[in-house]
């Protein structure tokens, strides 16, 4: 039972007594290996149970070397998600807490009495940043007509408006163009910034996910049978200390590991992309600039408006027809609460309330272009990051004193190339190439889907991802019948080979 909580490759102080006791008591062995289902059947000192046992220990190394390895991948996109999930939400909240008080400093009332309009462009803000179905032209859009219709009215105080007359103004706001160019320039610059930060904020999340899926992916039997062979044979022959030759632990892993080293492709593009868009967020598509810029373009616009008041005015009435005049007073009393302000004005950037982010953004994507650099080609070369462990394998220098297999000596089969078509002639791991992993080809189109996501965000283009398993479960489908497909054809090919 010892056998099943120690590993060949561990330091633990029982083990190492175990190993001396044997190699003194069963040196050389003397039991026919004739039981034995995965080690050379020559003479051995382990039995059947024995050697069930440490294939299933080989395993947990195995996927242990997996997890230790993936471990800066996967703390990485654990850790970057948290930190700009929680930067980017709290620029939108500090955002909106800024327009609160430059407005309530600037309109008072008025502007406590319109807060809605502003409150609800937020939470739509908030509703896309999370995940939501939402066009941000259409949220801007919106807002502004919202706003034109307030503007309007108090610039107006001695006319009475409908709704229908309200509703007549906004129609004719895209051809008047009230608050100048100032809506396109902040629906540019929102757009833009909200579409990076979400894609990116995303796409970390789905570079932690597909890296929990690919190093749980469970070794197969034939795997298991290379993993024993190279790691505990040498124990039940009475070497308990040799390792496998380089070579060998290479053939090995990229047999284990032939499917991961078919997401390298897709992975790369996945980790360029992610790298372009943290760039476009230190840059056009800064998302700390875009949310300190909303209050202070949206008071320019109220500015404009004011401004050219008189002329929006008269082509509104040629357009809508002359208001009733408002049975109340024309003119707001000095002493109303709030009204004695100058009521529409921009704010110098002393006035303009500050966050605590300053160069935050800065560094966080300074940290994550760091972090993603030696992430690409992580799934072709976890092979030889294994083997490069001297507890995993021999020294790549050292080709005579190592296990080849069957004893010491060099080993002598090529090193197979990466990926599972590139397996067919692996001499230490039986990999059926007719069916790839469907697990694996999954993964492949989650990250197509996120590469795809985020190549739009480089540009400002936002897309719509509603019906993403919809496409994932297509692709599975499709997947199935082609795995069943060529399983057939290459059933065909081998019974014309024999026959």
């Amino acid at each position: 039972e010892i056998f099943g909580h120690v590993s060949i490759h561990t330091s633990s102080g029982v083990f190492v007594i175990l190993c001396d006791v044997m190699s003194k008591l069963i040196s050389p062995p003397d039991v026919v290996g004739e039981h034995l289902r995965l080690c050379p059947q020559d003479y051995t000192c382990c039995s059947s149970q024995m050697e069930e046992t440490l294939a299933l220990q080989s395993e947990r190394d195995f996927l242990k070397a997996i997890e230790d390895n993936s471990q800066f991948l996967l703390t990485t996109f654990t850790q970057r998600h948290r930190k700009f999930d929680e930067f980017f939400r709290e620029l939108i909240d500090l955002s909106e807490k800024s327009m609160n008080q430059m407005f309530t400093k600037t309109y008072g009332r008025l502007f406590t009495q319109n807060a809605r309009v502003f409150q609800e462009l937020f939470v739509e803000f908030r509703r896309y940043y999370s995940g939501g179905s939402v066009s941000l032209t259409e949220v801007l859009s919106d807002f502004w007509s919202r706003l034109v219709e307030r503007v309007f009215s108090l610039v107006n105080p001695q006319y009475q408006f409908s709704e229908d007359y309200l509703e007549c103004v906004s129609k004719h706001a895209e051809q008047l163009q009230p608050f100048g160019d100032v809506p396109r320039k902040l629906r540019v610059q929102v757009s833009r910034a909200f579409i990076a930060a979400r894609s990116l904020s995303q796409a970390l999340a789905t570079g932690r996910d597909i890296v929990n899926k690919a190093t749980k992916l469970p070794a197969d039997s034939e795997c298991v049978r290379g993993l024993m062979r190279q790691w505990f044979c040498p124990l039940c022959r009475g070497l308990p200390f040799l390792r496998p030759c380089h070579p060998m632990c290479l053939n090995v892993m990229k047999g284990c590991l032939a499917n991961q080293a078919d997401l390298d492709t897709e992975w790369n593009n996945f980790i360029d992309a992610l790298y372009q868009v943290s760039e476009k967020l230190e840059g056009p598509f800064n998302m700390e600039l875009a949310a300190d810029s909303i209050s202070v373009k949206v008071s320019e616009a109220i500015m404009h408006m004011q401004e050219n008041s008189v002329s929006i005015s008269s082509k509104v009435f040629q357009g809508c027809g002359n208001p009733r005049p408002s049975p109340v007073r024309s003119k707001r009393s000095p002493n109303e609460p709030g009204t004695n302000r100058r009521p529409f004005r921009t704010y110098t950037p002393e006035e303009k309330p500050t966050t605590a982010a300053g160069t935050n953004l800065d560094r966080l994507v300074t940290e994550l272009k760091e972090r993603l650099r030696p992430m690409r080609g992580f799934w072709v070369s976890l092979p030889h990051t294994i083997c490069n462990d001297e507890r995993k394998a021999a020294d790549v220098t050292n080709e005579d004193r190592c296990w080849n297999g069957q004893t010491r000596g060099r080993y002598l089969p090529d090193v197979t190339a990466d990926g599972l078509v590139s397996q067919i002639n692996n001499p230490e791991v039986e990999v059926d190439i007719a069916r790839p992993d469907v697990r694996t080809r999954q993964l492949i189109m989650e990250l197509r889907v996120a590469t795809n996501k985020l190549r739009h965000a480089q540009s400002g283009q936002d897309i719509d991802f509603v019906d993403t398993r919809l496409i994932l479960s297509s692709f599975l489908m499709l997947c199935i019948i082609i795995v069943k497909y060529y399983y057939i054809l290459f059933t065909l090919y081998i019974l014309l080979i024999i026959f």
